[in-house]
Parts: C-alpha cells; structure tokens; sequence
C-alpha cells in the first residue's frame, strides 16, 4: 500500500467519541460525554426542508449559499452581537467544523502556526495539523478563571504565527470572555498582524452574562481597538446547537471585506455548496419562532443548576458556567493522573460516562466535561455516582 503522509497518521484519537461510543456499547449507560441537544426539531424547520425536496430543490446553490439564508445570518449578527455585516460576506457552510477547515485552508500553508486554546475544542488543532500547519496551545489555567493571559500569548507569538483561535462561550469550560478581555485579544493580534478565528457556535446560550463577538472591536467595528486599520476577524457560526440541527450540517462563517473571492474558490475545491434543503431549513430556523431556543436556554440553565448543586454537595471543584451547556469539573483527587483511562474506568464500574479533561489538551489532566444539554433526571442520578473527594 502507498505510504499516507505523517500528519495524517499522527492526527490524535478524539477521547470524546472514544468514551462515548463505549457509553452507547454499555447497556442503561448514561451519556454525559457528548453535547447532542435532547429536543425534537422544531416543526416549521422540518417542513421547510420536506419543501425544499417536494419541489425538487435539489440542484446546486451559489458557493456561499442561497442570498435569503446569507442575509438572515447577517440579520442575527446584527441583532446578536451589534455588529452589521454585509450579506455578500456570509459563506453558508457544512457546519461550524466545515467552516473551520475552509477558514484555515484560505489563512494557512504549511509550517504556518496558528494558537489554539488548551483547554479547547479537539478539532481545532486536529484541522490545523491537517492542512499542515502547526497548532501552537496558549494555557488556559484554574488560577485565572480558564481565561486567556495576553503575556501567554506574547511569549507564544513568532514570525510563523497566522491566526489566533477564540472560542466564547468556551466548549468544554462553560466560560464567556467579558468586554474588555476580547478588546484585549482583537488589540493583540492588530498589533502583531495576526487573523483571528472566532468560534461562537453556543453564542445563544449564555447566562447572567453577554455574549461579546471580536467583530466589535475590529476594524470597521462599532468599538474598532487603537490602531486597527483593516479587518482580520473571521466570526464561525452554527444552527447546529442553537436550534438542536447537528445532522443538518448548517453554519456560516462572517468575513472580512476582500476574501469572497478567495474564499468561494476554497468552498468551490471542498463541498462546492452545502444541500440546498439544508439551507432552506435554516432560513426557517432563523427567521420562524423562536420557541426552541428559549426553551433550550431555559433547560440549559436548570441542568447547570441542578448539576452544580450535586457537585457542591459532594464537595467536588468546578468551574462556574457562564455559557454553553458544558460544566468542567475537577476529579483531579480520583484520577490518579490520567483522566482518560479513569473515566473508562468510571464508566465500567459505575455506568456513567463522561469526557476526560485531556480529550480538550494537556492542561485538562484531572478534569472532566459534564454534558447538561439531556435529561435532567439522568444527569442528576449520574452526578450523584461521582467519588468524593
């Protein structure tokens, strides 16, 4: 057999599928592990895309989507995070993940380092290492809330560096960077030249907090930082949490003035467009009742509650959760230092299954991601099977 190249081979197992697929292997498991919204999709979505294929809508779209789903992305943008887009800079996409990989494939080449966060998303620099460039961790550490630290960054920052990758509100860690914090991080990389890559795929869901998009303080932002002289914010949307559409494949990435070119060849090499009854679903999820979204954030906030009252119970430490429906808790004292062959363990003895700390990075030895998007009731019971410390 042909040899297949090395950072192909090297990619690294994702230990959230890993423990999960031994959780759906385990009969009566629960399934914390995985953050898949427990609600029925709402009607008028299904019936927009069941339309789309009774009148035969099955043809290829525009690059960057149908014009009505572009302008009601730009629409939400606005309204959500104040910033107004133009519609011709929205690229419809196969979900936030596709849109990752078309952003990185227009911003990098090989060697070219982007910095990515530890704790953070797996596939942020699982896609980096893909299209062959160097993912470089910035720390995200309990004795500063899980937040970025810009000296972290400047020490981290060299001439290969191309893109700094956000993420709030934060997938595992439940965190939402504030105002000023973001200023910071749009400010940082104006001054060292940097693109940044914002993934806001649980915008909708934040609690007692706003969600703050980086396209604020950018160039051409509402609240542009000192100095900034041309866009470089590449915002990473999805309806895939926000309205439970995870095999839909629905998202969109916002971009700065100048890449439509660039960035309709990239999408033309990848998928060429994403299914034209998928795009027909999401303009009817964005721009119909809005029901599901409010009940999800409700649901989310009570599970996070009612989890977080188990934990207190049991004198386990988390990390409070601002955003997202994840909880990150330390296990630390039953780990014995490695999170991922505990929670096969836990998950044997105990029938609950959740996701070691080190599926997100180094800086995860010891912690867990705790899924509160399910059944209250199931998470409760399977929180009250954790060890005390």
């Amino acid at each position: 057999m042909p040899s297949v190249p090395a950072h192909v081979v090297n990619l690294p197992v994702n230990q959230i599928r890993e423990i999960t697929q031994a959780a759906w292997a385990t009969p009566d498991s629960i399934v914390l592990s995985i953050g898949e919204p427990a609600f029925p999709v709402a009607r008028h979505v299904l019936e927009a895309a069941m339309a789309a294929y009774d009148r035969d809508d099955t043809n290829y779209t525009p690059n960057a989507g149908i014009a009505p789903l572009r302008a009601a992305f730009a629409e939400r943008f606005a309204r959500r995070a104040g910033v107004a887009e133009d519609p011709s800079r929205v690229f419809v996409v196969a979900g936030a993940q596709q849109g990752l990989h078309l952003a990185l494939s227009t911003l990098i080449g090989a060697g070219d380092e982007v910095l990515v966060p530890d704790p953070g998303y797996p596939t942020f620099p699982m896609t980096v290492g893909l299209l062959g460039g160097v993912p470089v961790t910035y720390p995200l550490v309990p004795g500063h809330g899980f937040q970025p630290r810009i000296e972290d960054l400047e020490r981290l920052v060299t001439p290969r560096t191309r893109v700094l990758m956000l993420n709030s509100p934060s997938n595992p860690l439940g965190s939402v960077f504030d105002a000023p914090l973001t200023r910071d991080l749009v400010a940082f990389a104006h001054e060292h030249e940097l693109w940044v890559l914002s993934d806001e795929c649980y915008e909708a869901f934040t609690y007692d907090v706003p969600h703050v998009s980086p396209a604020r303080f950018d160039a051409g932002g509402p609240e542009a930082v000192p100095g900034a002289r041309d866009a470089r914010v590449i915002t990473s949307l999805t309806l895939s949490k926000t309205y439970g559409l995870t095999g839909l494949r629905i998202g969109a990435l916002i971009t700065p003035p100048g890449m439509e070119l660039l960035l309709s060849n990239v999408m033309e090499a990848s998928v060429s467009c994403v299914s034209a009854a998928s795009q027909y679903a999401g303009l009817a999820a964005l721009t119909g009742p809005q029901d599901y979204v409010d009940t999800a954030v409700q649901h989310y906030r009570a599970n996070r509650d009612a989890a977080t009252a188990v934990l207190r119970d049991l004198g386990i430490p988390y990390l409070d959760a601002r955003g997202a429906f994840y909880l990150w808790a330390d296990l630390s004292h039953a780990t014995g230092g490695d999170v991922r062959a505990w929670t096969r363990a836990f998950l044997a003895e105990s029938g609950v299954a959740l996701a070691p700390g080190t599926a997100f990075g180094s800086e995860g030895e010891g912690w867990v991601r705790i899924a509160l998007c399910g059944d209250t009731s199931e998470l409760v019971e399977g929180l009250t099977r954790l060890p005390r410390p």
